[in-house]
């Protein structure tokens, strides 16, 4: 009897084995310029506008701020060199010191509107890519395709398979304005003293 049922369940496990195996849909591609998107959507061209004129204001900035300390690093080089090798009085120190922070405080200010120019493009990145990515799919399977392809992957691809067109216009209904000025990041916390 313990046989007979060991045999039925073996017979049973192989019998059932090659339903368990499905076979795999032939792969149907479609093909996004996902730069494209990125450049030409409404929005995004609006988005690097703004940007464009932060780059612009900080390259203006530190170019006033250069103009500003180079007529004091060249009046101090100039006393410097006149030493000859001789170490400077005391008010010539005080006067490069009070420079240097001149100078320290104005490269603070620039990495500090630089980092925020690069925080702003990462929040705009992610504004627009929370708005894009739930649009691929239904752009795929409106023209029954089960994998997607960024372009620039692709060596070569017929323009029937391209769906750019679709997305961009998805886009553009779904994403009608981004922020570009990211949140302001939260204080980083100095550790207490014991």
């Amino acid at each position: 009897m313990m046989t007979r049922l060991a045999a039925a369940l073996v017979a049973a496990t192989v019998l059932a084995t090659p339903a368990l195996a499905q076979r795999v849909p032939a792969a149907a591609i479609a093909v996004v310029d996902l730069d494209r998107v990125g450049r030409e959507c409404n929005a995004c061209r609006t988005a690097a506008t703004a940007l464009q004129s932060q780059v612009t204001a900080f390259t203006n900035r530190r170019n006033t701020l250069t103009q500003q300390l180079q007529p004091e690093r060249q009046s101090l080089t100039t006393a410097v060199q006149a030493l000859k090798g001789k170490q400077p009085d005391a008010a010539l120190t005080a006067r490069i010191q009070a420079f240097q922070q001149k100078e320290a405080s104005a490269a603070q200010e620039l990495e500090r509107q630089q980092a925020q120019i690069q925080r702003n493009q990462a929040y705009i990145s992610q504004q627009v890519n929370a708005k894009l990515v739930p649009l691929l799919q239904p752009a795929m399977e409106r023209r029954g395709a089960n994998v997607l392809m960024d372009s620039g992957a692709a060596l070569r691809y017929a323009t029937t398979l391209d769906i750019t067109n679709d997305v961009l216009a998805a886009l553009n209904s779904a994403l009608t304005s981004v922020v570009t000025t990211a949140p302001a990041q939260p204080a980083q916390q100095t550790p207490q003293g014991r």
